[in-house]
């Protein structure tokens, strides 16, 4: 079932669980090489820049009826919702397996597992992504245990918890599901209590740098806790700082020093903030379900700091975002539309208008979005797959098929990496040839 396929691999398997168990919490025992830049490809959650949008070029404009081809499928995954992540030659996920929550490395070229070390030894199914700085891979299980091991060997190198060590909460009962930022020499990552909002880590060594603490008054809306996702980087106003959706809403804080700069509990829902804002230039897009709705700030200059004027704000009924992301091409935002909906929906940034909205759809319920080359990838909670044109001149559909597999809602977003399509069905992963002939 977890396609060990040599003794080999049941002894690595064995000697990096013992390894998970004795490495302390917040252990400083560095076993990497120094840092160097960030590998290219899709290795983070939501691809290069965190905004759903792949680099690369020379992929298929439309799709065969049976969709592209499948190149081959993985076992061995462990049971979880988070996207897989690439580089190097090898395909990085987390899942649940039968030695523990496990953070697992394969070639992406034989396809066999190269290592797997367990980072929580709580059984739950894991819902973030891996992210890889080209030496480190960095984790975030359900209970709040952020892991960072060596790439190359999979040796655990240290560990700290959200909860334990950083005073962390989060603000519902379905567990961290953040995939943690690597910026320079620091993780970033979000424990979600008020005193811990946000919280800056040394890579190398897990030591904490500073934490942000949640203004005062952030309004009614929502509760206190983390969101569903983790930072992007933004340099509106002209100053650097990490945003995220919280409990209670967006919440900025300085990336020089952690101090909090804006908040915005508008957006905010008491159930679960999932979608990752948008960012770009001085302007924040943010939505989420659950009723809620969408909103557009812009950021300025104030004094040392920064503040957020809201633009407008969509109400549910014109555009929600449940879970499954959007991203922003030109003048225009792309995304599946409506609580537990996947409605495919093209908005005009600067107005909020709604440009075109497809009711009738290939697939069901959520819908995870991402982008290549002027495409929309849409993966639909019932495992269909749907590929169509990034344009506002109207809903363009270029194809469509369906997984093999799903076991469960199909909620982990595609990951594009060296010109092929990657989806995880919970154990599973299915990789596809988008190369243009």
């Amino acid at each position: 079932m977890w396609a060990i396929t040599s003794v080999w691999h049941l002894c690595m398997h064995t000697t990096w669980f013992l390894i998970a168990l004795s490495v302390p919490l917040a252990a400083s025992v560095v076993f990497s090489a120094d840092s160097s830049p960030a590998p290219s490809g899709w290795h983070q959650f939501r691809g290069p820049n965190r905004d759903g949008i792949s680099t690369e070029t020379g992929l298929l404009k439309s799709w065969p009826a049976e969709g592209p081809k499948l190149l081959w499928e993985i076992k061995g995954a462990g049971a979880g919702m988070g996207s897989v992540t690439a580089g190097n030659g090898r395909l990085f996920v987390v899942g649940n397996r039968k030695e523990g929550v496990s953070l697992t490395a394969f070639d992406l070229t034989t396809r066999d597992e190269i290592w797997s070390t367990v980072i929580s030894d709580k059984r739950d199914q894991p819902n973030g992504a891996p992210t890889f700085d080209g030496e480190r891979l960095f984790a975030v299980s359900k209970d709040g245990v952020l892991a960072c091991c060596d790439a190359g060997s999979g040796k655990l190198i240290w560990r700290t918890s959200y909860t334990n060590d950083l005073g962390g909460q989060i603000m519902s009962g379905w567990g961290y599901s953040e995939s943690p930022l690597v910026d320079g020499d620091l993780v970033i990552g979000v424990p979600g209590g008020n005193q811990s909002i946000v919280a800056a880590m040394d890579k190398k060594t897990g030591a904490v740098k500073w934490k942000s603490s949640l203004l005062a008054d952030v309004g009614k809306r929502g509760k206190d806790g983390a969101g569903y996702t983790g930072v992007v980087i933004s340099n509106g106003g002209g100053v650097k700082q990490y945003i995220t959706l919280v409990g209670r809403g967006l919440v900025s804080v300085r990336a020089s020093d952690g101090k909090t700069l804006w908040t915005y509990n508008e957006v905010a829902n008491g159930t679960a903030n999932i979608p990752t804002p948008l960012v770009w230039d001085d302007y924040v897009f943010t939505s989420s379900g659950y009723g809620t709705g969408a909103a557009l700030l812009q950021l300025t200059k104030d004094g040392e700091g920064v503040k957020a004027e809201e633009k407008y704000f969509l109400k549910a009924g014109t555009f929600q975002n449940h879970h499954g992301g959007m991203v922003r091409i030109g003048d225009y935002i792309y995304a599946g539309s409506g609580h537990n909906n996947g409605i495919p929906v093209c908005l005009d940034w600067k107005t909020g208008k709604v440009v075109w909205e497809q009711g009738e759809r290939p697939g069901r319920e959520s819908a995870a979005v991402i982008s290549a080359e002027g495409q929309l990838y849409f993966r639909w909670q019932d495992g269909t797959m749907g590929l169509m044109e990034a344009t506002p001149s109207g809903y363009k559909l270029g194809g469509t098929f369906k997984l093999p597999n799903t076991k469960g809602p199909s909620w982990p977003h595609p990951s594009i990496h060296d010109k092929k399509l990657f989806i995880r069905a919970q154990d599973q992963i299915f990789c596809y040839d988008l190369a243009a002939q």
